[in-house]
C-alpha cells in the first residue's frame, strides 16, 4: 500500500470511487512485529476515506460488501484490510445486505443562482469539477454563459475532461497562479459546480494562496442544479466550436509543435492520460478540434500517475484506444507498468515527451527565487548524464518502442501505433526548456 500512495492520493482528489485491498498478516501474527508489520489503519485514515477489516470469518462477506458500497456511494477509497488467515480460510458468508440504498435526488431550488446570473451576468464565473466535465455539464454551462454573459472555467486538473468536436471548448483554470488570478479578475460572484474552491498549487512569496478574489461572494451548485439552470434561465444550445483543426507540423521535434501532431492524428473517442507536464501546454489547443475524446489529468498532482491510468482506461474501455502522453522524468516513477500493458496486450500508445530533464521541478523553483544555480544542484534535476533509453527499457518489458526526433518521424510511428492493436512506445525527443 505504501507503494502505491501517492497515485491513491490522486484517486482521493480525482474523487474516484476505489475498493483499496490491502494484504496484512494472519491475525495471530501481528503482535509479533514481524518486518512488514505497519500501521495500515493510520494510512487508510490518511486517504481520508474510509477502513474496513473483517474480525473474523464469519463477517468476511459483509465487511466486503460494505467496502465495495462505501466506495461507490460516496465515491472515495475505501481501504479493505485482510489478514491472511482470513483470506486462506473457507468462509461460508456471501455476503449481508447492503447497508446503504442508493440516495434518492432531492429537489433544486435554482432560483437564487439564477437571479445572481441575471443580475450580474458579466462578472460571475463557473468553475467546473467532478462529473460536471461531461459533454453534457459543459454544454450545460456553455448555454448559462451564452444567455447571460458569464464566464466558464473547468478546474486546473481535472478527473475526466470531455474534448474535441461537438463539445464547447472551456478553458481550464491556469496552473500558474499569475494567470488563475487573470481569469478570475473582477469577478464579483464565483459558483463552484462539483469544484473545489480554487488555491494556488504550492505557496509563492508575495502571493495570495487563496485564488477567489476578494470581496467575491462563493456560490456551490451540483450538476444537475446547472442543468436546471441552464433551463430555467432559456439559455440557447451551445454554440459550435470555433476551433480550426490542427495542421501536421514539420521539421524538429519542439515543444510547441509536437502536439500539433496528437491533435491532428487522434483517432475518434480516444483516451488521453495526460501527464505531459510542462510539455504539454499548447496540448488543449491542439486537441480542441480533434474528434471527441476525453482526457483524464493529473488530479492530485502526485506524479507517475499516467502509465498506471492508462492501465486502467484501457482495461476499463477495451474498445477505445488510450493515449498515454508522459513526462519523462515522471514515467520513471511507474515505469513497469509498461510490463502490464504488454502481458495483457492492452490497446495503449504511449508517448515519452523526453526533455532529459526535472522541468517542472526547475520551473518551480525559479518560481520562488531559488533556482538551482551552482553544477551540483543543476545536476540533480538532469535526466542527460546518462541519457535514459526508453526505446530499450519498453523492448525489455516487451512493448515495440521507436524514437522519433521530427514532426513527420512522430506522425508515421504514431499513425503506425494506433493502426496496430496492442501496446507502443514513442521516444519523443524535445529539447530541454530553459526558465529563469
Amino acid at each position: 500500500m505504501a507503494n502505491g500512495l501517492a497515485n491513491l492520493h490522486n484517486a482521493r482528489r480525482a474523487y474516484s470511487p476505489v475498493v483499496n485491498i490491502v494484504g496484512d498478516h494472519a491475525t495471530y501474527h501481528q503482535k509479533l512485529d514481524a518486518p512488514l508489520q505497519s500501521d495500515i489503519e493510520a494510512l487508510g485514515g490518511w486517504l481520508e476515506g474510509t477502513v474496513h477489516r473483517p474480525a473474523s470469518v464469519a463477517d468476511l462477506g459483509a465487511v466486503v460488501d460494505t467496502a465495495i458500497v462505501s466506495a461507490t456511494l460516496f465515491r472515495h477509497v475505501a481501504t479493505l484490510i485482510l489478514p491472511a488467515d482470513l483470506s486462506w480460510s473457507e468462509s461460508a458468508s456471501d455476503g449481508g445486505e447492503k447497508p446503504f440504498a442508493e440516495p434518492t435526488p432531492v429537489d433544486v431550488d435554482t432560483s437564487g443562482a439564477a437571479n445572481v446570473l441575471k443580475s450580474h451576468g458579466d462578472s460571475t464565473v463557473l468553475l467546473l469539477g467532478g462529473p460536471a466535465t461531461t459533454a453534457a455539464g459543459l454544454r450545460a454551462a456553455a448555454r448559462i454563459c451564452a444567455a447571460t454573459g458569464a464566464k466558464a472555467l473547468v478546474e486546473t486538473f481535472p478527473a475526466r475532461l470531455a474534448r474535441g468536436l461537438g463539445v464547447p471548448d472551456i478553458p481550464r483554470l491556469g496552473y500558474f497562479a499569475e494567470q488563475a488570478q487573470e481569469q478570475l479578475r473582477g469577478t464579483t460572484h464565483l459558483m463552484l459546480v462539483e469544484a473545489r474552491s480554487p488555491v494556488t498549487f504550492f505557496a509563492y512569496p508575495n502571493m495570495e494562496s487563496d485564488l477567489v478574489p476578494a470581496g467575491a461572494d462563493v456560490h456551490t451548485l451540483t450538476v444537475r442544479a446547472m442543468e436546471e439552470l441552464a433551463d430555467r434561465l432559456g439559455a440557447p444550445e451551445a454554440p459550435a466550436s470555433v476551433a480550426s483543426p490542427a495542421e501536421l507540423p514539420t521539421g524538429p521535434l519542439r515543444s510547441d509543435n509536437w502536439a500539433s501532431v496528437i491533435g491532428a492524428l487522434l483517432p475518434e473517442n480516444a483516451i488521453i492520460s495526460d501527464e505531459a507536464n510542462t510539455s504539454g501546454l499548447l496540448l488543449p489547443y491542439a486537441t480542441a478540434a480533434s474528434p471527441p475524446h476525453d482526457v483524464l489529468t493529473l488530479t492530485g498532482g502526485a506524479i507517475g500517475q499516467g502509465l498506471p491510468v492508462a492501465v486502467g482506461a484501457a482495461i476499463a474501455a477495451p474498445d477505445r484506444p488510450v493515449i498515454a502522453l508522459q513526462a519523462d522524468g515522471s514515467a520513471l516513477y511507474t515505469i513497469s507498468a509498461l510490463w502490464t500493458m504488454a502481458r495483457e496486450q492492452l490497446d495503449i500508445t504511449v508517448v515519452i515527451l523526453n526533455n532529459h530533464a526535472y522541468a517542472i521541478l526547475q520551473l518551480e523553483l525559479t518560481r520562488v527565487g531559488a533556482s538551482a544555480a551552482g553544477p551540483k544542484a543543476q545536476s540533480l534535476l538532469d535526466l542527460s548524464n546518462p541519457d535514459i533509453d526508453f526505446v530499450a527499457i519498453a523492448q525489455g518489458f516487451g512493448v515495440p518502442a521507436t524514437r522519433a526526433t521530427t514532426a513527420e518521424e512522430l506522425a508515421a510511428q504514431f499513425s503506425a501505433a494506433i493502426a496496430e492493436p496492442g501496446p507502443h512506445l514513442i521516444d519523443a525527443a524535445v529539447p530541454a526548456p530553459s526558465f529563469g
